[in-house]
């Protein structure tokens, strides 16, 4: 038997093995390595590119680019206007607030993202939590100052968030939100916003505040008599029109401008129609006029005292952490499918200061969209640039063609609102999670659940703490399994995994499938003692034998990158 002899590592003072762990925990891609052996004009000059990747690819801007963003851009900006309208109403602000945040954040993310394909503007999510937490404490209708106020500081409070996470090296923290909880999060949260649409397809005026499943349902069946016939007919008109483009353009991916451009025909098709027949004195509702000129400055709006004070720090946190996740997931997303890197870190300070800045330009919370984004690639955008193209057409929109959304029918942004998060149901993820991990799919149902009947950001942080405490219990309670010899080889696998698996005699060979620390070992302890038992009950009862043939106990600690060989 040849015996390798293991040897303790080389001395390291208390000073460099903390320095190693924190570099290994902060910084892990070593940012600072591309600086090394470079006279001081080129480290100037990587570290702006560094800063503002947009010095980057800038320079080497050519016109064959343009052509590709400039149709990008314009094809986004064709669906980023009319969900713009309809993401601001579904905050309960004022609808133009979402052409504002669909102007300045764009322009800011150009110069600072890492991204080609992310298209940034208010998300269905991140508009439905911040309506939904400020409204809990002050009324959009009663008040609508101060929740604007309270809206422009929740952006601020985002956007320090989601810079610090970037800045400080964080990033780490947003993977406590699993796949699954994001799942059940996002399906359970497409429902909500959908069920709080039925007050615009059914042309109801009074609708409850509340946004669980019960409390909808009962505003709508109880207020029958607000129901309007009108209204009814011409919303699931465009709705059926708009989940039509959706499909189509889902079936032949080449047809994606078919489903991009349809909320931007639909918002003409319906306002030219209300225009000619005077609707809205028929019991159709429309949006009214809407103000001219591009964001007026907003910084003076902010509050960062008094009695609101920790309402919209909690708002800023839940908003900031959920629509930074959904943007990070969408930009590695395409980035993957183009075979480029988005560095997580950047994002984080880009999305971070694009939503300070946007907080004092009358802009709420932004992130980059999927809906924009999957537009953007098949439209075949190739750099940042055309969210620069979007941005100047909605400017162009707001000094120009404001006066053309004055009879935009409300109950036609609803319709584009159940469109755009029809999406976010992905039932054949969750059925894949239901055959991978039961465990996983509970996290989903509850955060599904909670969502629903209890409350957006309730059923958030239930899913959450689910989430924590299953990785505490992999900790605590790491998984175990016998390995058995595969017959030919000299590979060794788990037993309850490959039948064909044989035992060696007299050795009991375990797999232990995480580190060991103080957190586990008592449990360890107990179940190999009790995987010792079990063999030597089996192995008499089989060999009816009144001692056991079992002489060596074999751990296969993998994860410490060494083995233990115990001796019974």
């Amino acid at each position: 038997m040849e015996v390798h002899k293991v040897v303790p590592p080389p001395h390291r003072s208390t000073f460099q093995k903390l320095k190693t762990r924190l570099k290994e925990t902060f910084f892990p891609d070593d940012p600072l390595r591309q600086f090394k052996g470079q006279p001081p004009k080129t480290k100037w000059i990587l570290g702006a590119q560094y800063v503002f990747p947009i010095l980057q690819w800038g320079p080497n801007y050519s016109l064959k680019l343009f052509k590709s963003d400039i149709v990008s851009g314009l094809t986004i900006a064709s669906l980023a206007i009319p969900q713009g309208i309809s993401y601001a109403k579904l905050a309960n602000l004022p609808p133009i607030v979402g052409l504002y945040s669909s102007f300045v954040p764009p322009l800011v993310y150009a110069a600072l993202g890492s991204s080609r394909d992310l298209a940034v503007g208010p998300v269905s999510i991140a508009s439905l939590i911040l309506g939904s937490m400020l409204r809990q404490e002050v009324s959009p209708s009663k008040d609508p100052v101060l929740f604007l106020q309270l809206a422009f500081s929740s952006t601020f409070f985002a956007g320090v968030v989601q810079a610090s996470l970037g800045i400080l090296r964080l990033g780490f923290i947003i993977d406590f939100l699993s796949k699954a909880t994001l799942i059940g999060f996002m399906a359970g949260a497409a429902i909500i916003v959908s069920l709080q649409q039925l007050k615009a397809l059914l042309g109801i005026t009074h609708f409850t505040k509340q946004m669980g499943l019960v409390p909808v349902l009962s505003s709508v069946f109880h207020n029958t008599a607000e129901w309007s016939w009108q209204t009814i007919v011409m919303g699931f008109c465009f709705l059926s029109l708009l989940l039509l483009a959706r499909h189509v353009s889902m079936k032949k991916p080449n047809l994606f401008w078919v489903s991009a451009g349809a909320p931007l025909a639909s918002v003409i098709i319906s306002t030219l129609l209300v225009f000619a027949f005077k609707a809205q004195h028929h019991g159709i509702s429309i949006i009214g006029k809407l103000q001219e000129g591009l964001n007026p400055p907003s910084w003076n709006m902010l509050h960062f005292h008094g009695s609101y004070l920790g309402l919209v720090m909690k708002t800023g946190l839940v908003t900031g952490i959920i629509s930074l996740t959904e943007g990070i997931a969408v930009g590695r997303t395409f980035a993957a499918l183009k075979g480029y890197k988005v560095d997580g870190n950047k994002e984080m300070m880009a999305i971070g200061l694009m939503n300070i800045v946007g907080s004092s330009t009358s802009c709420y919370v932004t992130t980059g969209a999927f809906s924009r984004s999957a537009v953007n690639h098949n439209a075949g955008a190739k750099t940042a640039a055309s969210n620069i193209i979007m941005a100047v057409t909605v400017m162009v929109t707001l000094l120009f063609l404001m006066p053309l959304f004055q009879y935009t029918p409300n109950v036609v942004l609803g319709a584009i609102i159940i469109t755009a998060v029809v999406g976010l149901i992905d039932l054949p993820a969750a059925y894949q999670i239901w055959k991978i991990d039961k465990f996983d799919f509970i996290v989903l149902l509850c955060a599904f659940l909670g969502v629903i009947f209890i409350s957006v950001q309730q059923g958030l942080a239930i899913a959450v703490g689910i989430s924590i405490f299953k990785i505490l219990l992999q900790v605590t309670r790491p998984r175990t399994g016998m390995l058995g010899n595969i017959p030919g080889t000299d590979i060794y696998r788990n037993l309850h995994h490959y039948k064909d698996g044989m035992k060696v005699p007299g050795f009991l060979i375990l797999s232990i499938e995480a580190s060991i620390n103080f957190a586990n070992t008592t449990y360890l302890n107990e179940r190999i003692m009790r995987w010792v038992e079990e063999y030597e009950a089996q192995d008499a009862e089989e060999e009816g034998k009144k001692h056991s043939s079992l002489q060596f106990v074999i751990l296969d600690l993998s994860g410490e990158l060494y083995y233990s060989i115990c001796s019974c």
